[in-house]
Parts: C-alpha cells; structure tokens; sequence
C-alpha cells in the first residue's frame, strides 16, 4: 500500500508526542465510562425511595446496561474496524451524553431501565473503539503496555472518581446528577479527539453482516437474561424457552462466522490457547466480583451509616491498588511470566474476597480498606495483562473484534455476576422475619430491597422501625457473606484456570513492521 492510501494523521500519531496526546483522549472515553458505572450504586438508595423500583426492577436497572453492552460489543467491534474506529468512538461519544440526560430525568423504573438500555447501545461503541486505536497507536509492545497500563489506570481512576464525584453531587443535587457529570467530559473528548486522534480501518473489511448482527445480539440477550430470571425465580418454561433460543442463537451465530467469507467476528481467533485464557480469565473474574461490588455501596450506606461522600472515598483503597498495578503489570508479566502475574493477582483477589465471610454489620474500616486494596491490586495486574494478551494475540487489522470480545467477557461477567451473586444477596435477604407488629404493606415494603426497608420504617412506631431495619441489615449482610464466599470460590477456580491455560504465554518484545498501517518509510512517497 502507498503512503498516499494511508491517513496521514495516523502516522504524526505515532511520531513524537502524538501518540500519548492521542492517548489522553482515549482515556477520557474510558473515564466517560467506568465514572457512569461507579455512580450508580452509590445512587441506588436515593433512586430507590424516589422512583420506588421492585427488587427486581432494582436489579434490571443495574444489569440492563451489562446485558445490551455485552450483546452489541461484537456487533460494534466489528463495525469500527469498518467504518473507522475514530468515527465510532466519537459518534458513541455524543449518544453517550445525550442518552445521559434521559437517565438524569427518568420518571419511573421502567423509564430508567430503557434510558440504561439506550445508555448501553451508546456504551458498546466507546471500549472496543479505545483499546483497537491502542493497538494501531502504538507499535512497540513495551509502549503499548505502559499504553495500556494507562488505559486500564484510567478505567480504575474513573471507578474512584466516580463515587467521591457522586458522592458529593449526592449531598448537593438529586440523584440525577450524578449522570449528568457525563456531559463535561464527552464534550471535551469529542472536541479534542477530532484533533487528536488518528482514523484506523481495516483496509479490506467486507460488509457488515445484519444477520450476524441479530444472531450476536439474540444470542447473548437471551441466554444471560434466562441465567438471570433462573437465579432469582427458578426454573419455569418461559425461561427455559428463552435459553433455548439464545442458545439457538449463538449456535446459529458460531456457524455463520465460519460459512461465511467476510464474518463479524473471526472464529479463528480462539485457535490462540492465550486468547483463550485471557478472554476466560476477565469474564470468570468479573463474574465473581461484580456482583459484590454492586452492593458494597449499599452496605457502606445503609447498613454502616455512612453518607455517599465518606462511601465513596472509602471505596478509593481498590483503586490506587488497581492504578499502581496496572502501570507496573507489563514490566511485572516479561520480568517473571505472564502467567505468574495473572494467576498470582486472581489469587489474591480470590482470598481478599473470601475474608469478607467474615463480614459484619459493625465491621470496621481497616479490615475493609485491607480487602479493597489487595483487590485492587490483583484486578490491576490480571485485567492489564490479559488486555494485553489478547490485543497482541491478533493482526491489528482485527483489533476492533478483539477488543469487542475482550469487553465482551467484561460485561457478560458484570451482568452474570450481578444476576447470580446479587440474587444470592436478594434471596437471603427476603427471607428475614419481620418483627411483631409492623403492618402486611410495611412488611412487603422491606422485603423488596434493603433501601424499601428503611424508607418503609419511617412510617412505623421509633422502637418497631429500628426492629424492622436490624433485622433488614443483618439479612442484607448475611446474604453478602454467602455471595462473597461464592464469589472467592469462583475466583480461586479462575486463578488455577489462568495458570494452566496461559501456560508459555509471552508479551512482546520487538516492534511490529510490515503490517498494513505500519509507519510508511519516507521512500514509499516517490511510488
């Protein structure tokens, strides 16, 4: 290919600082997100008492927004690697802001579930879009795992920016707020990555097939939402019958992919034992703490008393452990094995969480504090190699579909994680007995979420209404030690996973050349 057939943006990228200022718009995209997905839990209690959801509608919202990004990550990987992953990024950008709005001005449970589910379609165009530049960005795979070190850092960041951010916007402002802080920042990254960031293509990608499209979306919809209604209701036909045709779905999916000549995902990427195990690692490990921490939030306020401020920044011990490592997990992965740092960091998220058994309505902060920070660690140093893996596991041609697949396993462990841990949590939790003497509406009230339970107990007698929330918290943090156990379960069978699956795996080393939008030599412009 001459240099005339190449945007020239994306060579100034990659000489001199362009890269890294390249970068800093790449992380605002990745702030955008991970600050949406931190502020809701702490907004949960304030949102319940004003739109008073069910406890299943409380889930919904939380895990709608999982379910839709999971089912169009692929879908939308591979439509950046066609019409330029520049362009979806920031066209996801500016419907990630407007749909905000709509999430700030929900008027009822089912209005906020559908504003999260329009949030999750804008959502699914800004990871894959981040990490695939990345692997066009930047060549040499030890800049490209500090890159992504940053990436995964700046992911973490937003996890702790989030909820002191809402935190304060919580004592100040409605609930609604909190969503409205995405504004800012899309318009600063929409501004400056017109700028900034260089377009990347597959040079030769084929149409985007629909058919695919629907399968993936169906498919993945389908089975995790019959995991999730199994999990909280049992086993009736109308699940059955909706896992059946998920499962149908993807069956039909797979089949397509390999039939077909130009496929929306390459099923020949899963031949790569290390992409395997990357992709497996992320969506186990997601799947055993996502449910945990959608709930922390919850406990810290309603069950310790805490305000969503002092919530928040009691939360920032995971992050600055999950930074620091990211940062140093590149280094850690070629100085001993990549196996080494991701088993080795799974292992000690896996026992941090297991200590939370031992949770307790009074338990004090230096314990919890201890557990967040050594799960903030191991998640940084296992989520930046395995992103690391499984980009250098494919031509960069395919980045877009492999990130789709990486973010893919992120969000399908989210959701699976806060339907089966998180309807652990609710099962235990409604089966608390309520004190003589609260009336039948007040009662049914408090059995639907811990937050009904201590709006319901404003309306009783002082000794009956402290009965009824005693007796609330300690069935919410009886039903967190069950999930936490389960969760750490999870997370220890996913560690031994990781070691044997990743076994010989290398990050690497030289720089990438010849490869179809690699840095043009200056003799190409006389051809």
């Amino acid at each position: 290919m001459s240099s005339t057939d190449r945007p020239t943006t994306e060579t100034d990228a990659r000489q001199g600082p362009g890269r890294w200022l390249a970068l800093s718009v790449l992380v605002l995209a990745v702030l955008l997100v991970a600050v949406d997905a931190t502020v809701l839990g702490l907004a949960t209690p304030f949102l319940s008492e004003d739109l008073k959801p069910s406890g299943t509608q409380l889930l919904w919202i939380g895990d709608i927004y999982s379910f839709v990004i999971a089912g169009l990550l692929v879908s939308m990987g591979s439509l950046g690697d066609r019409i330029g992953r520049k362009k979806l990024l920031l066209t996801g950008a500016v419907a990630f802001g407007a749909v905000s709005v709509i999430n700030a001005y929900a008027t009822s449970p089912e209005m906020m579930i559908v504003a999260r589910a329009l949030l999750g379609v804008a959502g699914a165009t800004l990871m894959p879009s981040t990490l695939a530049l990345i692997r066009n960005i930047f060549h040499d795979p030890r800049e490209r795992s500090v890159a992504i070190g940053i990436w995964g850092a700046a992911a973490s960041a937003g996890a702790a920016v989030g909820p002191v951010v809402g935190g304060f916007l919580l004592e100040h402002f409605w609930w609604g707020s909190v969503f409205l802080i995405n504004l800012p920042v899309m318009a600063v990254l929409v501004v400056v990555g017109v700028k900034l960031l260089p377009e990347s293509k597959n040079p030769a990608p084929g149409p985007w097939d629909l058919q695919s499209v629907v399968l993936s979306l169906v498919g993945i919809v389908g089975v995790v939402y019959a995991i999730k209604e199994a999990a909280a209701h049992g086993l009736r036909w109308d699940i059955a019958a909706t896992a059946v045709v998920g499962v149908a779905a993807l069956v039909r999916f797979v089949r397509r992919q390999l039939r077909i000549r130009h496929p929306l995902l390459d099923m020949r990427l899963f031949r790569n034992r290390g992409l395997v195990g990357a992709v497996l690692a992320d969506l186990l490990t997601i799947l055993g703490l996502s449910g945990l921490v959608f709930f922390l939030s919850q406990y810290l306020q309603l069950v310790q008393g805490r305000g969503p401020l002092e919530a928040g920044v009691a939360e920032l011990p995971a992050a600055v452990g999950a930074v620091t490592a990211g940062l140093l997990a590149g280094r850690a992965a070629r100085r001993f094995s990549v196996r080494l740092v991701v088993a080795g960091g799974l292992a000690g998220v896996g026992l941090a969480t297991a200590a939370l058994v031992l949770l307790t309505e009074d338990t004090g902060y230096p314990m919890l504090g201890a557990v967040l920070l050594v799960v903030g660690v191991g998640a940084g140093f296992s989520f930046t190699v395995t992103a690391d893996v499984i980009l250098s596991s494919v031509p960069k041609e395919q980045a877009g579909s492999a990130s789709a697949v990486s973010e893919t396993a992120y969000e399908l462990g989210a959701a699976l994680g806060i339907a089966l841990l998180g309807s652990i949590v609710t099962g235990v939790y409604r089966g608390f007995h309520t004190p003589v003497g609260v009336p039948a509406e007040t009662a049914n009230a408090a059995h639907e979420s811990l937050g009904g339970a201590v709006e319901a107990a404003g309306g009783i007698p002082g000794h009956q209404a402290a009965e009824l929330v005693a007796a609330a918290q300690e069935a919410f943090v009886h039903g967190l030690r069950i999930a936490a156990g389960a969760g750490a379960a999870v997370l220890l069978a996913t560690s031994v996973v990781a070691w044997f699956l990743l076994r010989g795996q290398k990050l690497e080393d030289g720089v990438e050349h010849g490869q179809e939008d690699a840095v043009p030599d200056p003799q190409d412009a006389r051809h």
